[in-house]
């Protein structure tokens, strides 16, 4: 089967279960940002030759395709989505977030006012991640808004996540500097 199906030319896409969108509508919009950031992070990833924060982001690489997942169901089939054992983001998410939050903040990371992005390639590919995470975050409050049902941790887990980028990128900043 080729990847190029051509029914996404009138403008729709599929999502899990078969149920088609707008490309334009506010769910698709918020799992392609979180696609987008997730690619972001990749390229953080690739970048970076410090070996925790690479493991840092492989793991929320992986978290995020749960998410990406969960905002690809259509509310309808969001029970067959859980009872199909498809990931979620679940609790222990945000307790790792918040436990790299935790660890860099207990390091040495200095700044200046307000950071500007750039100062190496590792600090911006992760500052461009913060960026890509904030407007995910946005989309999915704008899903939200059209009062679709969306997980309750999505939201929190995206705001903490942004959180994370922008702290790493700082570390990231001031390894280069001590270095």
């Amino acid at each position: 089967m080729s990847i190029a199906t051509r029914t996404g030319d009138d403008g729709s896409t599929s999502l899990m279960f078969g149920r088609r969108l707008s490309k334009s509508h506010p769910r698709v919009v918020a799992y392609g940002n979180i696609d987008e950031l997730n690619s972001v992070l990749g390229l953080a990833r690739a970048s970076t030759t410090d070996t925790w924060i690479g493991r840092v982001l492989l793991e929320t690489q992986k978290e995020l395709v749960g998410l990406m997942g969960e905002l690809a169901v259509d509310v309808i089939d969001g029970e067959r989505y859980r009872k199909a054992g498809y990931a979620c983001v679940e609790p222990e998410h945000l307790k790792r977030l918040d436990g790299v939050v935790a660890e860099l903040e207990g390091r040495e990371i200095t700044f200046d006012g307000w950071a500007t992005p750039g100062e190496n390639m590792h600090s911006a590919a992760l500052d461009m991640a913060r960026s890509v995470c904030r407007r995910s975050e946005r989309g999915v409050v704008s899903l939200i808004e059209t009062n679709e049902k969306v997980n309750s941790l999505a939201l929190k887990y995206l705001n903490r996540l942004s959180d994370v980028l922008w702290l790493l990128a700082r570390y990231e900043e001031t390894q280069t500097k001590t270095n």
